[in-house]
């Protein structure tokens, strides 16, 4: 090879070394922007506030629930609420006695009896709150019988929407 050709190559391999540094660096920037804008929108969007919703037992644990009750036989439990909507909550339950053919949804709750209602309740963010104990019996023996409690939420508007349910599933034995 000729010394000019070498003295080209050389020339060509450090131009095409410049290049690719300043495309490098220029990715590397725009990596940056792009993380910082992550960083950035992470930071100044909060957290959906939440609620937790919860059964326990007689002995005020989430453990051990009765899977069976006799005719007439009450079954106690508790229920808790904790607010972690970062604003105020105001909720009321609803108990209901179903079985295995009870719908639950959207427009409502079918194939099921209303038991017990609460009275509107208010709670603070953070706030925890926990019912009276509270018993349900059945009158009839059966498979699959359930107990259901719904969390309602009552908006300053009055209107309430649903938030969420929970079930106790419970053979009635004669």
């Amino acid at each position: 090879m000729s010394v000019k050709v070498k003295s080209n190559e050389k020339t060509n391999l450090k131009n095409s070394n410049k290049q690719f540094e300043i495309i490098l660096k220029i990715c590397l920037i725009i990596g940056i922007i792009i993380i910082s804008g992550f960083i950035f929108y992470y930071i100044s969007t909060p957290e959906p506030g939440y609620v937790t919703f919860g059964i326990l037992n007689e002995n005020q644990k989430a453990e051990d629930y009765p899977t069976e009750a006799a005719v007439n036989e009450s079954v106690f439990f508790y229920v808790t609420v904790e607010n972690h909507m970062k604003r105020d909550f105001s909720f009321h339950l609803e108990i209901f006695k179903g079985d295995n053919e009870t719908i639950l949804n959207s427009t409502g709750l079918f194939g099921a009896k209303s038991y017990f209602n609460t009275t509107t309740v208010h709670l603070n963010h953070k706030d925890f709150w926990m019912s009276n104990i509270l018993n349900v019996s059945f009158l009839q023996p059966g498979a699959n019988q359930r107990i259901i409690v719904i969390l309602w939420e009552i908006p300053y508007s009055g209107i309430r929407r649903y938030v969420s349910s929970l079930y106790l599933w419970l053979e009635i034995l004669p």
